[in-house]
């Protein structure tokens, strides 16, 4: 799967629409966690470095800010549409929010087109969105030449090399949407070598076990019963429970984890093992971040929930072999090999 690069085109004095994904948490106006920011700016860096005019496109979902003002300041740039026409060379711009207009989400063909006329080409570099098939992912490539940013093509390289890994592999599969993993799950039992299962989703597993889980999280649409008899599939062996619910996984299947983890060569892991937020169920996950960031495997890391388990733990994300800024989008690339966003910057 070859791309359509930045690193290739002569992009000097051309306004480049530039997809980024800056849905970050803000607290009190200022940006709380920029790793995601932070992973767009060589592409910043590149574009100002070759001449562009660099209109930067972001969205926000609910719940976070209601502006993307914090980002804009965070990077010190300006924050005004009607300046686009008297943009210098190697200057950036950023717009508000773009799920603020309806066509974004409903991919329309007018909105696109709209949008699109704003620059001269596309850059995308928001693997994290690239699922969505919405105005600034998919439908504007129909107007505008259409390139991959430079952590686009980052994403896309660690991801694809866990469809093809070193031997003995360790799949960790954790967190609360149940639905999102079981596409990974089945594509990857003919991938890993073992594959652990907790947070919500080893509840489901319990339960078709027919052991009491009280009122812990599942999904009672989630079917795992043709996984049971898998051997590839761990679950864990003890848990610590509050409430009647079960919310980390207990220090028996830590100490086997960690032991897996350090008989691995290759480690991907998505989502937390239990409820780290909560003060004394934290130490399934945390405990996991550690193994692998000692265990000297290739190790790919993604996930909102997860990156802010590594961060509690207080080890430095250079420690893993690929963090990546992705969650939904990495789920459904794993499953499926693909994504919309892929599909339309293929050569």
């Amino acid at each position: 799967m070859k791309l359509r690069s930045i690193k290739n085109i002569n992009v000097k004095g051309k306004r480049v629409l530039l997809r980024v994904d800056f849905n970050v948490p803000v607290e009190k106006g200022k940006v709380e966690d920029d790793f995601r920011i932070k992973q767009t700016l060589p592409t910043i860096n590149l574009l100002k470095k070759k001449g562009a005019k660099i209109i930067l496109i972001s969205h926000l979902t609910e719940g976070r800010a209601k502006s993307l003002k914090p980002m804009a300041k965070y990077l010190k740039v300006k924050f005004v549409k009607n300046k686009i026409p008297e943009m210098r060379n190697g200057e950036v711009i950023m717009l508000e929010n773009i799920r603020n207009y309806p066509g974004e989400e409903k991919n329309d063909k007018n909105f696109a087109k709209k949008l699109a006329s704003l620059g001269d080409i596309y850059v995308n570099e928001a693997f994290s969105v690239s699922h969505r098939e919405h105005a600034s992912i998919v439908g504007i490539s129909k107007y505008l030449p259409s390139y991959a940013g430079l952590l686009f093509e980052k994403e896309l390289k660690n991801l694809q090399s866990a469809l093809k890994p070193r031997h003995p592999f360790l799949l960790i599969l954790g967190g609360i949407k149940i639905k999102t993993k079981l596409g990974v799950l089945k594509r990857f039992l003919t991938i890993a070598d073992k594959i652990f299962i907790g947070g919500a989703l080893a509840h489901n597993f319990f339960k078709v076990q027919g052991k009491d889980i009280g009122k812990s999280v599942f999904d009672p649409e989630v079917n795992v019963k043709k996984y049971l008899n898998n051997q590839k599939i761990i679950l864990p062996i003890d848990v610590k429970i509050k409430n009647d619910a079960i919310l980390d996984v207990g220090p028996k299947t830590i100490k086997n984890l960690s032991q897996i983890i350090k008989e691995s060569k290759f480690i991907l892991w998505n989502g937390p093992l239990g409820d780290f937020e909560k003060k004394g169920f934290e130490k399934g996950t945390l405990e996991t971040a550690r193994a692998i960031a000692q265990s000297g495997a290739k190790s790919i890391i993604g996930g909102g929930d997860t990156i802010a388990a590594i961060r509690k733990a207080k080890i430095p994300l250079s420690q893993f072999s690929f963090v990546s800024t992705a969650g939904g989008s990495l789920l459904e690339f794993l499953a499926k090999g693909t994504l919309p966003g892929i599909k339309i910057l293929e050569k």
